[in-house]
């Protein structure tokens, strides 16, 4: 009977060492990349088809604000254009007479010329017909000058004109909301037919597929993490329902703080403590705000598990 005693202890002993070492090296709450999408333009939310809830992708458009005045400025802008095209001079029109008469004075003053290198003209008639092609050389010149100037200019407004269409395009584009990210709507801030202006918060959601436990680790455990480490992450459901992940640690902050009251370390007697990430990916069943555990595998002073 003595010897059935003292292996009962000894067996209870074994027992209460191994229960000594904690299945966990760290705990933390399951967060995920949250995005509040904003109103980038002033109207009137003509769609807004999204509930909490839903699972929305990249790109995905939600919603939609009146587009109305926008497009009427489109419509303004291109007529404005069309007036502008409709100024733009005809050179060669424009300085068709100049161009004959400047001919006509270029061959009245070859055969000039001729009559005079014959004796058969004075030379003033030669002068003045030389002048004469002069005149109309340095008319010919200023007309083309001013018309060009004046292509320019509408040419340049018409451009002008462009741009601001581009603008306006753009605004168009900001009236279709969009999800900058694939994940779930955590939260609608607003309902269709409400009048919403920039910068006002429409809706938040959340990458709930490639989320992460933010847990807490002392000092004497910060030596044995590094970035890309792996970890086993356990989602606590109470009453000892776990579910496990495989994780990856993504990220250790560079500076120390004051133990959370709702974190429990490794070392609960440590003051200060370093918040580390592990990476998961989700199945669905870890949600926002979850207790959670981390086993870090490997490292130094640490065996793989």
């Amino acid at each position: 009977m003595k010897k059935i005693l003292m292996l009962a202890g000894a067996v209870l002993m074994l027992g209460a060492c191994g229960n000594n070492e904690k299945e966990y090296d760290a705990t933390g709450t399951f967060e995920a990349t949250e995005t509040t999408v904003f109103a980038e333009q002033n109207g009137a939310l003509l769609s807004f088809a999204v509930s909490e809830g839903d699972n929305v992708g990249k790109g995905q458009e939600v919603g939609l604000i009146d587009t109305t005045q926008i497009w009427l400025k489109i419509l303004q802008l291109g007529a404005t254009k069309e007036v502008y095209q409709s100024q733009k001079p005809d050179m060669e029109k424009q300085i068709a007479v100049t161009r004959q008469q400047l001919a006509k004075a270029q061959t009245e003053q070859r055969r000039y010329q001729e009559l005079v290198a014959d004796g058969a003209a004075p030379g003033k008639m030669l002068d003045d017909a030389t002048s004469q092609v002069q005149v109309l050389q340095r008319q010919l010149d200023a007309l083309i000058s001013s018309l060009s100037t004046n292509t320019r200019a509408l040419d340049k407004q018409m451009a002008a004109t462009d741009i601001q269409v581009s603008q306006l395009y753009d605004q168009l584009g900001k009236c279709h909301v969009v999800t900058p990210i694939s994940g779930s709507v955590l939260e609608k801030y607003v309902e269709r037919g409400e009048f919403v202006a920039v910068g006002k918060p429409l809706l938040k959601v959340a990458d709930i597929e490639n989320m992460y436990i933010r847990a807490y680790v002392t000092s004497a455990q910060l030596q044995s993490i590094r970035v890309g480490q792996k970890a086993k992450v356990f989602a606590d459901y109470g009453d000892g329902q776990k579910q496990a992940y495989e994780g990856t640690v993504s990220w250790i902050s560079s500076r120390s703080e004051f133990t959370p009251k709702t974190i429990l370390t490794d070392d609960e007697r440590a003051d200060l403590v370093y918040a580390v990430k592990v990476a998961i990916k989700n199945d669905g069943f870890a949600k926002i705000g979850m207790y959670g555990e981390v086993k870090f595998i490997g490292g130094k002073g640490k065996s793989e598990k």
